[in-house]
């Protein structure tokens, strides 16, 4: 049996009923184990036999509007697969609360290795470089992906991306506030009068970093991108230029990359990504990144936001979460920072 306090917030035996009556699991004798990693919605690894699972779901409790959705998390992996691209293959969708007490989802339990310190330490330099290539690939190879071959022409609206975004992070911001931070304000303000002219329309995972994709065990190949919470229907350099975010976050063991020595280390330099996600795309050179930059940082501040709150309402998903949610003004001055190298005043 897992832990008990892995299973303080679940019923197994219930779940384990419901997987045999609704999606024709054997799952006797279910043990259940949540992964420790994650902000947002908790997730489990579940075993049984020789049967490995993994389920995720909504946090208990009051939740901002349209966040958790894991019903579009599902909707994505369902949508990918068939395409082979490299997503966790989905199993079931459960919108009955009274089973486990929030919606959940199941999907195949990836084998794999997970990256969290973006210096990759524990690889050799060859490695390095390549898990660096392989992450562009990727995120070119999403961008590239039809959304009505996927299915997904209604997942989200296709224009005003930028103009949407900022409206649905400020008010997700402020409906998640715990203290004034006037470089929000002023961030907002810019943003909303300085967007640019949306490059094109694509589906975007929205959280795309190295810690949310797993790899080969033997090789740097990509084996499966996870954690689809805030997929959508939007422009891609909002996509890439929030992976390329990274280059420009100090190095704390988690995947900044500010600082490093990226030659001597054999990790792909900003200049590089940009390059090679030009060229698997095929379009011309990117405009200046630090609206970008802004942008992204604008909007990881509201979502760390939300984590700081939902610490304090008690129904966080990780126990991190607290010192997470210290990030909000770091994240906001920083996202000033930018704005004013792209010429806020």
């Amino acid at each position: 049996m897992a832990a008990a306090s892995d299973l303080a917030d679940m019923d197994e035996r219930q779940l384990a009923s419901w997987l045999m009556e609704n999606a024709g699991l054997t799952v006797h004798d279910l043990r259940i184990r949540k992964f420790p990693g994650g902000q947002s919605n908790p997730t489990y690894l579940l075993q049984a036999q020789d049967k490995k699972f993994v389920l995720r779901r909504k946090p208990y409790g009051v939740l901002l509007p349209s966040a958790h959705a894991v019903e579009r998390e599902f909707r994505v992996l369902a949508a990918l697969h068939p395409l082979e691209f490299p997503v966790p293959a989905p199993v079931v969708l459960c919108d009955d609360e009274s089973v486990i007490g929030s919606v959940f989802y199941i999907m195949e339990h990836v084998e794999g290795r997970s990256f969290w310190d973006g210096r990759l330490p524990q690889l050799d330099r060859h490695d390095r470089r390549q898990v660096y290539q392989n992450l562009v690939s990727t995120l070119a190879q999403l961008h590239a992906v039809d959304p009505a071959t996927a299915g997904l022409t209604n997942f989200g609206r296709p224009g005003s991306y930028f103009e949407r975004q900022i409206s649905r992070w400020s008010r997700q911001y402020k409906s998640a506030e715990t203290e004034y931070i006037g470089e929000m304000d002023r961030l907002i303000e810019w943003l909303e009068n300085s967007a640019p002219k949306q490059s094109g329309v694509c589906l975007i995972h929205g959280d795309y970093r190295l810690d949310n994709v797993i790899f080969s065990r033997e090789t740097p190949d990509v084996s499966a991108v996870i954690d689809w919470e805030l997929a959508t229907l939007g422009d891609p350099l909002a996509d890439f230029t929030y992976f390329a975010m990274n280059w420009i976050m100090p190095v704390d063991g988690k995947t900044g990359l500010c600082g490093i020595d990226h030659s001597g280390e054999n990790i792909l330099s900003l200049d590089e990504i940009c390059q090679q996600y030009m060229d698997e795309r095929g379009i011309g050179d990117l405009p200046d990144l630090h609206w970008y930059f802004s942008y992204n940082l604008f909007r990881l501040s509201s979502i760390v936001q939300g984590i700081r709150q939902r610490a304090l309402n008690g129904n966080a998903s990780n126990a991190e979460a607290e010192k997470t949610g210290e990030l909000v003004r770091p994240f906001a001055e920083a996202a000033w920072q930018q704005a004013r190298l792209a010429g806020a005043r």
